[in-house]
């Protein structure tokens, strides 16, 4: 059986040039090339890049995951690819044999859907933030998950097929858990491989003007979104409670409460709940939906 063909989506905004040109100079160097590497610029044109890569710049910002979709859709569309790779622009492979490891990840098992990495900063610590399951405090221990990263993973071109894109109105927040679900109940895997490194910078998410108002409007979307009906009060039950419970300044509440109004006033797209099979399922893996 031959091996699946490997693609590369990377989304900038052109603000972290240098650390662009390292992460693509780190795809560069992997022990097998990828067969296409996809460049989106959100709002940035791409003029400087000299890489040879496909440059998709874009007039508008159409987030991360929307701007993730512009390159999957192109490799989609090319059939050069069955397995794609995608990176924060801030990150950084330290291995040059990545992309081997995640071609024989999924060759190995035609049921994988995603691969998760391990993103840890430069000196090799891993968050327990960054460790994609409820009991964090060893980052090394691998498996099957409910969850990934959005900075370092892999895609079944298959799955995505399947299952649909990134949800590109959540802009920013809560993308990986709505793909994950529909991946989930699709029937498909989702491993966290920890021996596959993704180096990135230690940064709060906090830092973006709008990520409380985002992180509570797109929870509540995704509860609406893909939820069974009883576990809906539940879900957001829950997060309100951890929500407030972890707040430290009175905008941040004023701004995660105003998100949580508009996500249950707003069109949060098509509903389609996950089966309660795909709850159990999540459940003996460790993450019930409701956490």
């Amino acid at each position: 059986m031959s091996l699946p063909r490997l693609g590369v989506v990377i989304v900038t905004m052109g603000t972290r040039p240098r650390e662009l040109d390292d992460l693509l100079a780190s795809v560069r160097k992997q022990d097998v090339p990828a067969a296409r590497v996809v460049l989106v610029g959100n709002a940035t044109p791409l003029t400087d890049i000299t890489a040879d890569v496909t440059k998709i710049p874009l007039t508008e910002n159409l987030g991360c995951p929307g701007g993730r979709n512009v390159g999957l859709k192109v490799l989609s569309e090319s059939g050069e690819v069955d397995v794609v790779v995608e990176l924060d622009d801030d990150g950084l492979l330290i291995a040059d044999d990545v992309f081997r490891r995640v071609q024989q990840l999924f060759g190995d098992d035609p049921e994988l859907g995603i691969v998760g990495f391990r993103v840890a900063d430069e000196h090799g610590v891993t968050e327990r933030r960054w460790v994609p399951r409820l009991r964090a405090d060893d980052p090394m221990r691998g498996g099957p998950v409910t969850a990934f990263l959005g900075g370092g993973h892999a895609f079944s071109m298959p799955m995505l097929n399947g299952i649909g894109l990134w949800p590109a109105e959540f802009f920013f927040g809560h993308e990986e858990s709505d793909l994950a679900w529909r991946a989930l109940d699709g029937g498909w895997r989702i491993l966290y491989e920890p021996g596959l490194v993704l180096q990135h910078p230690r940064t709060s998410p906090a830092r973006h003007a709008t990520h409380y108002r985002f992180t509570a409007r797109n929870r509540v979307w995704l509860a609406r979104r893909r939820l069974p009906v009883p576990l809906v009060p539940v879900y957001l039950g829950v997060w309100i409670v951890l929500a407030m419970v972890r707040m430290r300044s009175v905008a941040g509440v004023k701004a995660w409460w105003g998100g949580f109004v508009e996500g249950l006033r707003t069109p949060c797209g098509p509903r389609r709940p996950m089966r309660w099979g795909t709850v159990w399922r999540m459940t003996r893996l460790g993450r019930p939906p409701v956490l």
